[in-house]
């Protein structure tokens, strides 16, 4: 065989080498900072009909005044009943029109107002979004009106031993934080908010400098940062700071509570702090979480449902949140079989602390955990959720590949080692509700 020229040789050889290390992980839609402070991402994909947009502010149900619980949520589903050129009605019958989607409502970090509409009738629904964001009127009768259907909803969800039992375990995770009480409030938080409390939490709130809006579909960055601009570059940020949170603390004793119903099954919540997606540990934890009790191979599926038909669900999850992470162990069973299953959960915990997993079992989570992990972005409307997500929590654009990556690089050392801090029973809170103490 011929040999090769060697400055040739070298080259050849600096190409295969270039071609065997992994590529840089790719953003997965462009960003920038308008000059009122708005952070702009666009993600472009060409051909795809429907664009959707998110405009993102830190006013969710964690920077409510104390004694205000429910004023987020009110505020949100307000901000579409009416604006200064619209009544609610109105704005539904344009929006309907050409069959768009228009919402808004708030969570535990921010409040969101979300377009979805054909590329054809964007500069209507751009304009709608517009007024709803900037010139919302809070009409009385309509507060009035979602005041009594949001206390109804509270109401009916008293009789779900579900949302019960996560209101509960909620409080006991996160005591003395925001994080501790309900996004909706209660019927009685709700029924004193005023109006005058909905326009002072959306003066201090609702601002560009806290702002980011996502602009997903058959759009150019040139156009979307021409359309956001057009709607959005004069909106100027009030001139105090915008308010912060402080992060949960962590530290509190765990513990156990039982909310006696006539049911005939028994709901029961295993709860604690745990890591946000910033932390390393992360990646481990829901490797963790999902050998345990993911799916119906997990660990807890296999011994409390399979084996002694003891639960009619169960399962373990990671919620992380901008100012505090969650990790929760939930099963539902018989009323006479709830001491049983406590137990077996909690020694299914224990187990992962002391025994590393298996390699069958790795290679399962981490394969769905990689595998699943596209089809939250199988819609335009899952990717401005998703690139809204990671600007708010601080991951990075790239975050879409580095997690596939981390989540690949997990062992079961690691995995080990992370429920040495995180599965351990002892240091779970307890929730029952359904059954007599």
């Amino acid at each position: 065989m011929k040999r090769l020229h060697r400055p040739l040789a070298c080259l050849v050889a600096v190409l295969l080498l270039l071609a065997a290390v992994p590529a840089p992980a790719a953003p997965i839609a462009h960003r920038e900072v308008l000059p009122n402070g708005i952070v702009l991402l666009v993600a472009e994909r060409p051909g795809v009909p429907i664009v959707a947009v998110r405009v993102f502010m830190r006013a969710g149900a964690a920077f409510e005044p104390t004694d205000h619980d429910g004023l987020a949520n009110l505020t949100g589903a307000l901000l579409t009943r009416g604006t200064a050129k619209r009544t609610g009605p109105e704005l539904d019958s344009a929006i309907e029109f050409v069959g768009g989607s228009l919402e808004a409502g708030a969570g535990r970090d921010g409040l969101t107002a979300s377009l979805s509409i054909l590329k054809r009738d964007l500069t209507l629904g751009l304009d709608l979004l517009g007024e709803v964001m900037l010139s919302p009127t809070f009409p009385t009768q309509e507060l009035t009106r979602k005041a009594a259907q949001i206390q109804a909803a509270i109401k009916r969800s008293e009789e779900d031993p579900g949302t019960v039992a996560g209101r509960a375990l909620t409080r006991l995770v996160f005591p003395n934080h925001p994080y501790g009480k309900p996004v909706e409030g209660t019927i009685e938080s709700v029924g004193k908010l005023t109006r005058d409390d909905v326009e002072s939490f959306y003066r201090t709130h609702v601002r560009p400098d806290t702002a980011i809006v996502a602009v997903v579909g058959d759009i150019t960055v040139d156009e979307a940062r021409r359309e956001i601009l057009k709607r959005f570059g004069g909106w100027t940020p009030p001139a105090p700071p915008a308010p912060s949170v402080s992060p949960a603390p962590g530290g509190a004793p765990p513990r156990s509570e039982t909310i006696t119903k006539d049911l005939t099954q028994a709901t029961i919540l295993l709860g604690r702090q745990a890591v946000r997606q910033v932390d390393p540990d992360y990646f481990p934890l829901a490797v963790g979480s999902y050998i345990l009790g993911g799916g119906s191979a997990s660990r807890l599926y296999g011994r409390v449902r399979d084996e002694g038909g003891l639960a009619y669900a169960v399962f373990s999850y990671v919620s992380p949140g901008r100012y505090g992470a969650a990790f929760t162990v939930s099963a539902q069973t018989r009323t006479a079989e709830t001491a049983k299953v406590v137990d077996i959960l909690r020694a299914e915990l224990g187990r992962m602390t002391r025994d590393r997993v298996q390699d069958d079992e790795l290679k399962l989570a981490k394969d769905y955990l990689i595998g699943s992990f596209p089809l939250r972005l199988d819609t335009t409307a899952k990717v401005a959720d998703f690139v809204i997500a990671i600007e708010e929590q601080g991951l990075g654009l790239d975050y879409a590949d580095r997690y596939r990556a981390s989540i690949a690089k997990v062992t079961a050392a690691d995995v080990q080692r992370v429920a040495q801090k995180f599965f351990v029973p002892d240091t779970f809170n307890q929730v029952v509700v359904g059954a007599a103490k």
